[in-house]
């Protein structure tokens, strides 16, 4: 961009500003609150905000212009998102460098290996599903913002890591890859998630390094799985650029999303019943959105893959490290362990300080302190292969 038209812009942004301000002006001639509101008790504030809101029309429109401004001009959103080519959007979380990500990796690391022990020490097998990041399935559809040099070698170093403590994590990417090359969408173009196939094609993967490295006992149960509504999707990344209801001509197409159930089949003795017939839980899932979610069937891909019931304590919102502490302290983990966990997690989670919630600080400092000293011990012996890992 020009030194003239970053001068225009900035111009434009300051008389756009005034003029916007002086409107907003007009709403407050005759305005009063009660005698209740006051500026201590916080009240007047919230008056304010509200009429400000309600009598404020305009404001909606220089929310809209100011974005699409953003939008036409420089190429960007609202920070969250990452405009590429194509109307193809991306998580930020995927492009930027993060504060202290190298400490944020060990630390990372540790955990998760000491999280093995613990469930070790309950008989439980854990499997991770490392979720490979959207660009690096989509890197063709990226526009001039490339991510920045720690997630270069992200999914492989995971992976690496996760060999050298055994543990089960089979390669996701090779098999999404192929499908993608055979004509597949493995990831919403306007949003942070893969898709129904994607998802499916992910637990097939899980599915069969499981049957061979750590077979599920009990009778199998047999699920179906068939196409529910198909619905327009407007992808979470689309939430970072507002541009409607003013510039929704502006904003990327929505897409169509095909969703769907998974059931048990009806064909095994003792149907729905058969279930709940027996309390031992096979299979049990943490992760995030991407397992959360109901509009990705992860769940119910899972289920059909597997030939077994999976209970799922995925949550929404915090990351996957959350809802694996949560779980660990929970009366399910200590009253029912399951034969094998799940633990989806997304790469692009690695190098971020993810939240804790409520639990324990020191807790959670000895589980990576357990998990480093093995992984002192694991660095002195020969890597296998992420297929070939077994905790």
């Amino acid at each position: 961009m020009t030194r003239s038209l970053r001068i225009f812009y900035i111009a434009l942004f300051l008389v756009t500003l005034l003029a916007l301000g002086l409107w907003s002006t007009r709403s407050f001639f005759g305005f009063s609150t009660n005698a209740e509101a006051t500026v201590l008790n916080g009240r007047w504030t919230k008056a304010v905000e509200t009429h400000y809101d309600d009598e404020f029309p305009i404001k909606r429109l220089g929310t809209n212009l100011w974005a699409a401004l953003d939008f036409k001009l420089f190429n960007e959103g609202r920070p969250g998102v990452v405009l590429g080519r194509d109307q193809w959007l991306y998580s930020d979380e995927e492009f930027n460098p993060i504060v202290n990500e190298e400490l944020n990796l060990q630390g990372n690391y540790a955990l998760v290996e000491g999280v093995r022990q613990e469930l070790k020490a309950k008989g439980v097998k854990l499997v991770m599903a490392i979720v490979p990041a959207k660009t690096r399935l989509y890197p063709e559809h990226l526009g001039e913002v490339k991510p920045s040099s720690i997630h270069a070698n992200l999914y492989d170093d995971f992976h690496a890591h996760v060999a050298a403590n055994k543990i089960l994590a089979p390669d996701l990417f090779g098999p999404m890859l192929k499908a993608k090359l055979d004509g597949q969408q493995v990831f919403l173009r306007t949003d942070t998630h893969w898709t129904p196939e994607g998802a499916q094609i992910a637990a097939e993967a899980l599915a069969k390094t499981i049957a061979e490295k750590a077979p599920l006992s009990g009778e199998p149960q047999h699920f179906v799985t068939e196409p529910a509504e198909k619905v327009t999707h407007k992808g979470d990344l689309r939430l970072f650029l507002p541009l409607d209801p003013l510039f929704e001509n502006l904003m990327p197409k929505t897409e169509p999303l095909q969703k769907r159930n998974t059931v048990a089949a009806q064909d095994q003795a003792g149907g729905d019943d058969a279930l709940f017939a027996n309390t031992e839980v096979p299979v049990a899932l943490i992760g995030t959105s991407y397992s959360a979610n109901p509009n990705w069937n992860f769940v119910g891909a899972l289920k059909q893959a597997l030939n077994s019931d999976v209970v799922n304590y995925a949550e929404d919102g915090h990351g996957p490290i959350l809802p694996m502490l949560s779980y660990l302290k929970s009366d399910a983990f200590k009253n029912s362990p399951p034969q094998v966990l799940i633990w989806e997690f997304p790469e692009r989670y690695l190098p971020v300080n993810n939240e804790i919630g409520d639990a324990d600080p020191q807790w959670v400092a000895e589980l990576k302190e357990a998990g480093a000293r093995q992984q002192n011990v694991a660095a002195n012996t020969k890597s296998e292969t992420p297929d070939r890992a077994q905790n």
